[in-house]
Formats: structure tokens, sequence, C-alpha cells
């Protein structure tokens, strides 16, 4: 009987993503009536569930933190195609949509993700442990990244407006591949202890105890409809925005709520991912799937929009304005003080649910 029920959850993880595929292509381009969208919205749902199946599946069999880069890089590639996408509409909302889907993908991982996390570890096992070297070189990426692609463009002067010139924007580009792939080189070839979960005496974890690895052929299958359900996700969450901007416009809210709406879509394979995780206690891995989506945001959307603006019309604004800084700056201390001590009580999850919360709430009221 178990064995019968666990096939069938594969073969419905195999089949959902296969009709998102189907169901993308048949609604790419065109205007979605009330139903459809419902209907959308489900499979949606079921593409995100079968993502996070077989994300796991890839990463027991390749290991940490393997397993978590996988997925932050296979999400961020597909995401980093609809911006560029999306851009080559043209139109006055794309000159800063790289911005705000960047700055909403920051703020969702260094905050919602992250302190998600923590707080379920907390509640769960009394209090969170991880390793604090690898977490804090990765938060010190995020925030090299974030200031050099989000902040510095408000203050430069050799373009007017919040925009970098063309050096600058090469400057930043190559800087942003740089940084990742050192970062990427670090988490798992040099220090890949660093990045791997501890118990709570401090000794690191490097198998997974709760079940045999599975064989190459099967990580193999899901890898593939991991890529699948992740275009799906992807996708139809694009299908499904003219809907979300319309209830935005109908509600009288700005229309930057609905790129942070499309991004908690997005993200949410992650999410689920992370909060798995942190309900095992391998806190680490939680935090690698937050601050490596973070990163291979940035580090990969900053080099593909800096080379897409070669041949797309308009201006390209990357500068935040004094209220998203404000809310960076303030995530970038919270957040080193958290990951300083290496543990974390229900206060520290607490306190960047906040954050997330009040950029929720400046964005639907600014």
């Amino acid at each position: 009987m178990i064995v019968r029920l666990r096939s069938l959850v594969t073969q419905w993880t195999a089949v959902v993503p296969v009709i998102a595929i189907v169901l993308l292509a048949l609604t790419w381009g065109r205007d979605l009536p009330g139903v459809l969208v419902g209907l959308v919205t489900l499979v949606l749902a079921g593409a995100v569930l079968a993502a996070v199946h077989h994300a796991e599946v890839v990463a027991h069999r390749v290991g940490e933190p393997f397993g978590s880069l996988v997925l932050a890089v296979a999400v961020t590639i597909i995401e980093v195609a609809l911006i560029v996408t999306l851009m080559a509409d043209g139109g006055d909302k794309s000159a800063t949509l790289a911005r705000d889907t960047v700055f909403a993908a920051v703020m969702i991982t260094c905050n919602g993700i992250f302190g998600l996390s923590l707080l379920v570890a907390s509640l769960r096992h009394g209090l969170a442990v991880f390793n604090a070297e690898g977490t804090g070189a990765a938060l010190a990426t995020v925030a090299t990244l974030a200031t050099l692609s989000l902040v510095l463009p408000t203050f430069t002067t050799s373009k007017p407006g919040p925009e970098f010139s063309t050096a600058q924007l090469t400057f930043a580009a190559l800087s942003s591949l740089v940084l990742y792939g050192m970062f990427v080189a670090t988490q798992t070839v040099r220090h890949r202890d660093y990045f791997l979960p501890i118990t709570r005496q401090g000794e690191v974890i490097d198998a997974d105890d709760h079940a045999d690895s599975p064989a190459t052929r099967t990580a193999l299958t899901s890898l593939s409809f991991l890529g699948l359900a992740l275009v799906g996700v992807v996708g139809l969450a694009k299908g499904v925005s003219p809907t979300i901007e319309s209830g935005v416009d109908a509600a009288g809210m700005p229309h930057a709520v609905v790129g942070v709406i499309i991004a908690l879509l997005v993200l949410l394979p992650e999410t689920i991912a992370a909060l798995r995780s942190a309900r095992r206690d391998r806190v680490q891995t939680s935090l690698n799937l937050a601050l490596g989506s973070a990163m291979a945001s940035i580090g990969l959307t900053i080099p593909a929009v800096a080379v897409a603006s070669i041949w797309l019309s308009g201006p390209l604004v990357l500068g935040l304005g004094s209220t998203h800084m404000v809310l960076l700056a303030l995530t970038v201390v919270v957040s080193s003080l958290t990951v300083v001590p290496g543990r974390a009580t229900p206060l520290q999850g607490g306190v960047h649910l906040v954050l997330f919360a009040a950029y929720l709430e400046l964005a639907i009221t600014p």
C-alpha cells in the first residue's frame, strides 16, 4: 500500500509540470477569462509543489550545498529570462522593472524566507542553529551586490537620474558575475563545510539521514521535471499578471505591487523548500536557499539587463529611492546581528518578518 501511494505521488509530480507547460503554450499572450484564471492558478500551485518535490530529490542526490544552489540558480535563470522578455515589450513601466524585481527578491529572501525559516526552526526545536561563517560570507556578498547595483546609481552623476552610464553599468555587471562566481566556488569547492547544516554541538552534518540517496537516473529525471515545473511557474505567473494588475488598479494600489506579487509567486518553491528544511532542523540549508536566491537574482539579472540594454530602447533605472534604501540598510544591519552568534531565537525571526511586513506595507501605501 505504501509503495502504491508513493508511486501515485511520483506520477502526480511528473504529470503536473507537463500540464503546466501545455497550459502555458495554450494561454501565452492571451487575455484569460475568470474561469481560466482560476484553472491556471490551480495548475500554478501544483507546479510549485512539484518543483519543490523534484528539487528535494536532486538536492538529496547531489547533497548540500549543491542542492540549494540548483534550485536557486534554476529559478533565477528563468526569472531573468522573463524580465528581459517583459523589458523587450517596451513601455514606460519597463524602465524600472529590473530594479523593482531584484529589490523585491532581496526583501522576500533576506527578510521573508530568512525570518520564516528562523521562526519555524526556533519554535520547533527551541533554537535555530546555523554556520555563522558561511552565512556571514553569503550575507556580505548580497550586501555588496545590492549596494553596487541598486544604491550607487542613485548617487552617480555621469548620467541624469538614478541610472548608470555605459561604463558604470559594464563595471556593475562584471563585478556581479565575478562576485557570484567567487561565492559559488567558495560554497561548493574550497569551503563547502561552511555551508553545511550543523548540530547543536557545532558538528557538521555531511549526510542526509532520513532516506537513501536516489539513483542517478532518478535524480536526472527529477532535474528535467524541475526545469519544466519552474518554466511553468514563471510563465503561468506572467499569464495571470494582467488579472493581478487589474485587481491592484481596482484597489487603488501602486503598480509596483504587481511586481511584488509576481516575485512572491516565483519564489514560492524556494520558500516551501526552506520551510521544510527548517522543520527538519537543517537551518543552514534554509539560509543557503534564501541568501543564494538573493545573490543569484542580483548576480545574474544585472549582467543580463546590461547586455539586453544594448538593443533595448529606453532608460534603465536601477537606483533605489530613499525609502527602499533605508529598508535595505536596516535589513543588512539586522541580518548581520542575526548571523554573528550562529544561533537565533523566535525574536530574530520575528524581527525579519516585521521588516518584510514593512516592505509590503510601503509597497501598498508608499
